[in-house]
């Protein structure tokens, strides 16, 4: 039983794994970071952690076009380089590896084929403005997000859904930057991060699948806003804050029942759940272009 007067628990991480030397590309400019990283120094910039069955963590590298496999002892190795810009990777249980690609829409990579196939990359004969991350329901379809450079100032960020039938649907066309998102686990809610308007927005469905009655879960503060986010299987809300240096977690009723701080950075990004007994949470730290890993066994689930 949680009660507001309950502080958060906070939850220390510890390094999972860096991204090598060899593969950080100091010094070089790119046309991704002048836009969304001007005056910043990346050699990379890591998001989208997913697993494979196997256990091998995948993660995107954004300015370099680049997703890399790192085994469970932390070694990294290059899947692919292509010219596209990879903002968010979610693997399904078939093993098929989906692509949110901020330059080209949604795209498959082929891990036996080391090759880029797109999937969806216009709605309409319309490019979209620079699709940033992606979440896949029990029954395949796939729910994406339309961010490009939404914010305040132009609330016209879009939330998709692309049904297994090939049905595209837009199911928000108002957002502030929308970004990561993920489905509660009985698939009749939809939380989606809203990282300019610094809160994440609550997207109930109706029985027509369309969405109504949407509203803000939660509102946080910062430079930055919340990023990536996934859920366990008590609904528990993890968020990555993209300026604080934390992983906020929200109980189902949106209490703050715990934050777990960055040993690295504070570009805090993305999130993702692993381990034998899904116990442990993996967060990328995009500046330092590093992988954390936190211990949630102790989180209170009730």
């Amino acid at each position: 039983m949680h009660y507001l007067e309950t502080p958060p628990k906070l939850i220390g991480t510890k390094v999972f794994s860096a991204m090598p030397e060899k593969f950080r590309r100091k010094g070089v400019a790119t046309e991704w970071a002048d836009a969304n990283r001007p005056g910043q120094p990346t050699d990379s910039f890591i998001e989208g952690p997913a697993f494979d069955a196997a256990g091998h963590l995948y993660v995107v590298d954004i300015p370099f076009g680049r997703i890399f496999r790192i085994a469970p002892d932390g070694e990294w190795s290059l899947a692919i380089e292509y010219q596209g810009w990879p903002n968010g990777l979610k693997i399904a249980p078939d093993g098929r590896v989906l692509v949110a690609d901020y330059r080209h829409g949604i795209m498959e990579f082929d891990v036996r084929a080391s090759a880029m196939r797109p999937l969806l990359t216009s709605r309409n004969s319309e490019s979209f403005r620079g699709c940033n991350d992606l979440h896949l329901a029990g029954n395949g379809d796939i729910y994406f997000t339309d961010q490009g450079q939404t914010g305040l100032h132009d609330p016209t960020g879009r939330v998709y859904r692309l049904t297994t039938g090939g049905r595209l649907d837009c199911l928000l066309d108002t957002g502030i930057s929308p970004n990561g998102l993920v489905l509660d686990p009985s698939e009749t809610v939809l939380f989606v991060a809203m990282t300019r308007d610094n809160a994440v927005w609550r997207l109930p469905f109706m029985k027509d699948g369309s969405v109504s009655k949407v509203g803000r879960f939660c509102a946080l503060f910062g430079a930055s806003g919340p990023d990536g986010m996934t859920m366990d299987d008590a609904g528990n809300l993890f968020v990555a804050h993209a300026s604080l240096g934390h992983v906020f977690v929200f109980a189902p009723n949106g209490e703050c029942i715990a934050r777990i701080k960055s040993c690295m950075g504070a570009t805090t990004t993305n999130v993702a759940i692993g381990g034998e007994n899904h116990d442990h949470l993996y967060i990328t730290e995009s500046a330092t272009g590093s992988v954390l890993v936190a211990d949630i066994s102790g989180l209170d689930k009730s």
